[in-house]
């Protein structure tokens, strides 16, 4: 009985370490990249982050919101590598020279 109840609250310790509302199999650099993001948000609500793939590798859009007109959606690479920020007062549309609207949105990995 004194194992089970080990087990039990070893349990319950491992889940509380789980990082709420980050989709499962995330990346650990993508996962403390949102915690940040989620602390810096410049939107009080409507932040996501999204995977898709794009240009033969999966990539996550870390859009802020809708809070502002001319706020930028940043491209992130599975290796926490920043590919380039879609829209702005530019309206940029490309990363690496292609339209992200080639991209193919595979889930949704955090939402505010």
């Amino acid at each position: 009985m004194k194992y089970l109840a080990i087990l039990l609250l070893a349990g319950l310790g491992f889940q509380s370490c789980n990082r709420d509302g980050i989709a499962p199999g995330t990346p650990k650099c993508i996962e403390d990249k949102i915690l940040e993001f989620e602390t810096n948000k410049l939107c009080a609500e409507g932040a996501k982050v999204d995977l898709y793939t794009f240009q033969g590798e999966f990539v996550y859009a870390f859009e802020q919101g809708n809070c502002g007109a001319d706020l930028t959606t940043e491209i992130v690479s599975e290796d926490c590598q920043t590919l380039g920020f879609l829209g702005g007062i530019s309206g940029n549309t490309e990363i690496n020279g292609e339209s992200f609207e080639n991209a193919i949105f595979q889930n949704n990995v955090w939402l505010d």
